[in-house]
């Protein structure tokens, strides 16, 4: 592909430069060349890329155009349901047993968009980890150095457009899962809303958290698929002056000093003017901790009673936890997020958007399970998830941005907004990408 933004191929595709089937087989080509290195993909539906290609190429002949997704490769995580492929959620449990009798929504609305889905990316087992590196598949792979992590859950989403082999991927986002692997590899991972893109047909995690995302190589080709993809797509009002939003900086919690500095640096040479706002409550990991683990273990349950065995034991661990969240926990729990939803609609009435890097260090080294941030040692799922996972309690829209690179490997800077306020943070993200 020589034009890398989907505007651009899909110009060149209506000018007759290209065809979608010889994207395709750039595309595949590129997969068969580089998966053996990074993992990105469990599984490539070649004939079913070549299908999908000459029916729209066939359509454009026809003059049938279905919009902008029209002709482009595009790969969706492997917990996303395609009818006659396995579901295998990155286990070698009972999931892959048997293919898929019918299509995700978000499937058949790619399809419905004339996308060419050509596989079904990596992920961590169940979509239960940020690193990326638990897998019946094996771990994906940062393109950077293919000796750290992807991050994850969705690693192969967004390694496979980190690395160039499609310029767009679905992901899931329960706690981080769209935003931290796109920040490690260096890509904008954006997570809309909560329900905005349909998750019937996608295999659950924690269903209050989950999220359907996007992976793209910038903020724009990230706006075209939310737009072809959400069930109300917004129809923004013009653009304001990114000068004119309020943007509030967060403090989190640790973060590596030369992190915060590239993202808050890139906020300010954008032209917005940050000022603090109050950190996050301290205890609110513990709160997000027991939603997600009770509703974890209520869903794989009997997974653990029927192929306990065949699981990885970091994720049978973290399942087995959740088994022991009591039903007064969970309510307590529950308020409490609440209350967070109350302090953050407050704090975006005030300010068009939050600003905080998306995590505090860059990717570590695959298997570690230690980290060290800003001289103070952290478990390294906490580290990852400890600026992405509030924004799926809220459940407000959130987006990763590219903010340069420390120590030759990626950072971002994750921008949040209220829902409906999505045309903010695509006008604000775009600012951040010229700047």
């Amino acid at each position: 592909m020589t034009a890398v933004t989907i505007t651009g191929l899909g110009r060149a595709l209506r000018r007759g430069e290209t065809s979608a089937a010889r994207l395709a087989e750039d595309v595949l080509r590129r997969v068969h060349d580089r998966n053996s290195e990074l993992n990105a993909f469990a599984l490539v539906d070649e004939l079913g890329a070549y299908a999908a290609a000459q029916r729209a190429d066939r359509e454009l002949a026809e003059g049938v155009d279905r919009g902008p997704l029209h002709g482009i490769p595009v790969a969706v995580k492997d917990l996303v349901d395609m009818a006659g492929l396995p579901t295998t959620c990155g286990s070698a449990t009972s999931f892959g047993a048997a293919a898929a009798t019918r299509d995700a929504e978000v499937v058949t609305r790619l399809r419905d968009r004339g996308a060419v889905i050509v596989g079904k990316t990596t992920l961590h087992e169940f979509a239960y980890g940020a690193t990326g590196d638990r897998s019946v598949h094996g771990p994906s792979r940062n393109p950077n150095d293919s000796g750290r992590m992807s991050g994850g859950s969705s690693g192969g989403s967004a390694v496979a457009v980190a690395s160039g082999m499609v310029p767009l991927s679905v992901g899931t986002d329960t706690a981080g899962s769209v935003r931290v692997p796109a920040a490690l590899c260096g890509v904008v991972g954006f997570k809309p809303a909560y329900d905005a893109i349909p998750g019937a047909g996608v295999y659950p995690l924690a269903p209050t958290l989950d999220h359907v995302g996007l992976f793209a190589g910038s903020a724009e080709d990230a706006l075209i698929g939310y737009m072809a993809l959400a069930s109300r797509p917004p129809e923004p009002p013009p653009l304001p002056e990114p000068l004119s939003l309020t943007v509030g900086w967060v403090r989190a919690g640790v973060c590596d000093a030369r992190v915060e500095e590239l993202a808050h640096r890139l906020v300010t040479r954008a032209g917005f003017a940050p000022r603090p706002v109050g950190g996050l409550p301290g205890h609110l990991f513990d709160v997000f901790t027991t939603l997600q683990g009770r509703e974890a273990y209520e869903v794989h349950r009997h997974h653990l009673d029927a192929d306990r065995d065949l699981i990885d034991d970091e994720v049978v661990d973290r399942l087995e936890r959740g088994g022991k969240v009591s039903d007064e926990s969970y309510a307590a729990a529950a308020e409490a997020r609440e209350e967070l939803r109350a302090t953050v609609r407050e704090l975006l009435r005030t300010h068009d958007l939050l600003a905080l890097p998306t995590v505090p260090v860059v990717a570590p080294p695959l298997g570690a399970r230690r980290v060290r941030v800003d001289g103070t040692e952290l478990e390294v799922r906490s580290a990852l998830l400890s600026f992405t996972y509030p924004w799926n309690l809220t459940g407000v829209p959130a987006i990763s941005i590219p903010a340069g690179r420390q120590d030759g490997l990626p950072t971002a800077v994750q921008l949040v907004t209220a829902p409906g306020s999505e045309h903010l943070l695509f006008a604000a993200a775009r600012a951040l990408e010229a700047a």
